[in-house]
């Protein structure tokens, strides 16, 4: 049986296939359309997912979709009549598009759908399940756990935004929820949207920014926009919040609050914003702790499972880890409204269909979240050929040896191997990568690959079996969602002088053997790469190891800022050829960025609009 899952309409538009249980492929519509967190429903990514399970649309049983967008318009009905007449403006420009599209949605899904195969009852195969339950089967049903607590915490879904529920086996029964407009989520957004990033996509620029700053806005932001319990529940004031029916995130009176308005994109980043960023950043990781402790005190599980956009936050993550009331916590890569998708699917497996979850022997169900497209070495060098590209095809050791003699000689390579990842996150499939010991790495990617702000901290990718001689940190963490400190003895000592240094004067300063993935703080957002699941990458950490004794990459994404990440040889080879990235492996073929045609490189730069 083949079930189809989708998530769309909102952003991060995805699609998930599952046969029998069993994930056979997920993928997300930006990677396929090259628009960046594309809302539109996922006609590529459905298309992909057909293929790769060798089966046509007619061979699908049931189409779950991740939403209830009913009872999601009961709730923006409710809360315009519950504020006005404030709003009006922001409801005149919402009704119309609810009533042309996104009411009914099972209508526009019946016809996307009849795109594919004009002949099929797809009203009938079409099943809904609810936003945080979806997000909630994303995390357990893809665990390696036979029994956890499960913590969903985003913006909103139809009315949640905060859910507890608890696996056993198949089953997964949500317990309790915190409504609209009371919102982690929408919380951490509204301080996005105040330090001048853009809500829904910048998030992580507040995380990376925290370190910079100090939380001298923290206790403000307790006793004015939230009441926390000792349990974790919380209400918002929303008289400091425009979310509700304004244009905007936050209200004249947040501005007040902490002096000033918001910051314009773009504009000058000072001391204040960043001690902004670190002032959410320290109430997010009190709240989440505060949830995490009363689920393990009334679960008694060991196991946690945590998804919605929240669990992308990976130092709110470490510490939930560190504290450990919890022995064991796996975060669903795709936590985002793309994993929405794979949830639907197997909510519909397990829970509507009511078929028995097999053990997962110790490993999760997401094969390191490998679930894209792949290219064959003879379909990337036609496609290659086709563009121009100049090229030499190479076996497997002589592969390994360039990219280890380029990457020792400071120069960034750009690393397109084996099937996509699924969720934000470039796991060693569509990644960049450089030497971390390099003080100037950092920098180098930054600014002249990425074209993105200086400040952005990158990950280290590490090989399993040396993850804890590196950092404070012995764990699995596949999907680059925990964040962990540099062991002291691999730390570099500060001077007097480098201690005093406040904000972004911290920036070049090395912290330790491996600057480049060590952010101001010591810390880093650690991905452990594993043998069974990507055996390529894990042969390059290890030749890398060899030739320095270092078992640790720089990784990145593969695309520059506002790029979706890249989804094909075409598109790897116009980043290649519009960023400094010197060296791009694509399955066996190998490219040298001074052997190519000059009249190839393109203006990359503004290609994309601003994330």
């Amino acid at each position: 049986m083949r079930i189809l899952g989708i998530s769309a309409f909102y952003h991060d538009s995805a699609a998930a296939l599952v046969e029998d249980g069993r994930i056979v492929a997920a993928a997300q519509e930006e990677r396929f359309s090259r628009r960046k967190h594309d809302p539109r429903f996922p006609r590529h990514a459905i298309g992909y997912c057909l293929a790769e399970a060798g089966c046509g649309p007619e061979a699908i049983d049931h189409v779950a979709f991740y939403d209830k967008p009913f009872l999601k318009f009961e709730r923006l009905l409710e809360t315009y009549l519950a504020f006005a007449p404030r709003g009006f403006r922001s409801f005149r420009m919402a009704i119309p598009l609810w009533i042309k599209e996104k009411l009914f949605q099972k209508r526009l899904l019946r016809d996307e759908l009849r795109l594919f195969a004009p002949g099929v009852d797809w009203e009938s195969r079409l099943l809904f399940a609810a936003h945080h339950a979806s997000h909630a089967a994303s995390a357990y049903y893809a665990s390696p756990f036979d029994e956890a607590a499960v913590l969903t915490m985003d913006g909103v879904g139809e009315w949640a935004t905060t859910s507890v529920a608890h696996g056993r086996g198949a089953a997964l029964d949500m317990a309790r929820e915190i409504h609209f407009p009371h919102s982690l989520g929408l919380l951490y957004s509204a301080f996005t949207y105040y330090t001048g990033f853009k809500v829904n996509s910048g998030e992580y620029k507040l995380m990376g920014l925290a370190p910079y700053g100090e939380p001298r806005f923290r206790q403000a932001i307790l006793d004015h926009l939230i009441d926390l319990k000792e349990d974790g529940s919380f209400r918002l004031d929303q008289r400091y919040f425009d979310y509700c029916t304004g244009l905007t995130m936050t209200s004249p009176r947040f501005d007040e609050l902490f002096g000033g308005p918001a910051r314009r994109p773009e504009e000058l980043l000072t001391q204040r914003h960043m001690d902004l960023a670190a002032s959410i950043q320290a109430v997010l990781e009190e709240a989440v702790l505060r949830l995490t402790r009363a689920l393990a005190r009334d679960t008694g599980s060991r196991n946690l499972c945590l998804a919605g956009g929240v669990a992308l936050n990976c130092v709110a993550n470490g510490k939930v880890l560190r504290d450990g009331r919890f022995e064991r916590v796996w975060i669903q890569p795709a936590a985002g409204d793309a994993g929405g998708a794979l949830g639907a699917a197997l909510a519909a497996w397990h829970q509507h269909l009511g078929h028995p979850r097999e053990p997962a022997g110790g490993a999760d169900r997401m094969r390191g979240a490998y679930l894209g497209p792949a290219f064959g070495d003879d379909e990337v060098a036609r496609r290659l050929a086709a563009c121009g590209a100049r090229f030499e095809r190479v076996d497997d050791g002589a592969l390994l040896d360039r990219c280890v003699h380029d990457l020792v000689a400071g120069k960034a390579l750009g690393w397109f191997q084996g099937r996509m990842e699924f969720g934000p996150r470039a796991l060693g499939a569509r990644s960049i990568l450089g030497d971390p010991r390099s003080p100037t790495m950092q920098k180098t990617l930054n600014l002249r690959i990425k074209y993105r702000e200086s400040f952005r901290p990158f990950a280290p990718a590490v090989l399993r079996e040396d993850v804890a001689d590196w950092f404070e940190l012995d764990a699995d963490s596949p999907y680059m969602l925990l964040v962990a400190d540099v062991v002291r003895r691999r730390r570099r000592a500060m001077t007097a002088a480098e201690e005093a240094l406040f904000g972004i004067e911290k920036l070049n300063v090395p912290r330790s053997e491996i600057p480049a993935v060590t952010h101001v703080d010591y810390s880093a957002r650690v991905q452990t790469v594993h043998r069974e699941t990507n055996p390529r990458f894990h042969a390059l950490l290890s030749r890398f190891k060899a030739a320095t004794g270092c078992p640790v990459l720089v990784n990145t994404s593969f695309n520059v800022r506002g790029e979706p990440i890249v989804g094909s040889p075409e598109d790897a080879f116009r980043c290649f050829m519009g960023s400094d990235i010197e060296t791009l492996a694509i399955g066996n073929c190998l490219l040298a960025k001074e052997e190519q045609d000059p009249a190839l490189k393109v203006d990359y730069k503004n290609a994309f609009e601003l994330d």
